[in-house]
């Protein structure tokens, strides 16, 4: 079962959004120091419980994503990722037309070579057309989430979608899953053991 893979078992906390103090975005009514990452942006809380309930193959686990992300853990296994001298593993479901050098954004987390050799079998996203890379060098983009507008009583959803690292908007976004843009990397026969 993927890592990175929500559980049925596994809801979103129901959390009161507020506007904090001075306007500056949005919060939790009772925010801790684990809501929010090093750029201050809020993530959303989901109880971290793999394996209750049954598996939500689509649905990703905000922590278990970050972690992969920022740790570079296989998003399979939890394990390292696989790394050599060519970069760290990843596996994109996309054309190598389709890929877009010094610029290609995921959500998705590295894999191990293990985990990689089996996902691209059993995994429906992968199946019809993946490549596989190399990375070498990867910056954080930004996050995919929520966008809330001030309301009352509470916050309000206006949008979703991906929001870069210092958009004037990202004090009002929730959150769900962190964005690396892969910088320099190559595509891989992931059959030769070499590569």
């Amino acid at each position: 079962m993927p890592f990175v893979v929500r559980w049925s078992g596994e809801r979103d906390a129901l959390m009161p959004m507020v506007v904090r103090k001075g306007g500056r975005g949005i919060g939790y009514a009772d925010e801790r120091s684990f809501d929010r990452d090093g750029e201050g942006v809020l993530w959303t809380r989901v109880p971290s419980q793999p394996g209750k309930g049954t598996p939500e193959f689509g649905k990703v686990h905000t922590l278990r994503q970050r972690l992969c992300m920022a740790e570079l853990r296989c998003q399979i296994c939890g394990g390292p990722a696989d790394r050599s001298p060519s970069g760290v593993l990843w596996l994109i479901d996309a054309d190598p037309s389709e890929l877009r050098p010094g610029d290609e954004r995921t959500a998705h987390p590295p894999v191990c070579r293990p985990c990689a050799i089996r996902s691209t079998t059993a995994c429906p996203h992968l199946r019809p057309a993946f490549t596989a890379l190399r990375v070498r060098a990867f910056l954080p983009y930004g996050v995919t989430g929520a966008l809330y507008a001030p309301a009352r009583p509470m916050p309000v959803t206006v949008n979703a979608g991906q929001f870069r690292l210092g958009d004037p908007h990202l004090p009002w976004v929730r959150a769900t899953q962190l964005l690396l843009t892969l910088t320099d990397f190559t595509v891989i026969d992931p059959d030769d053991p070499a590569a």
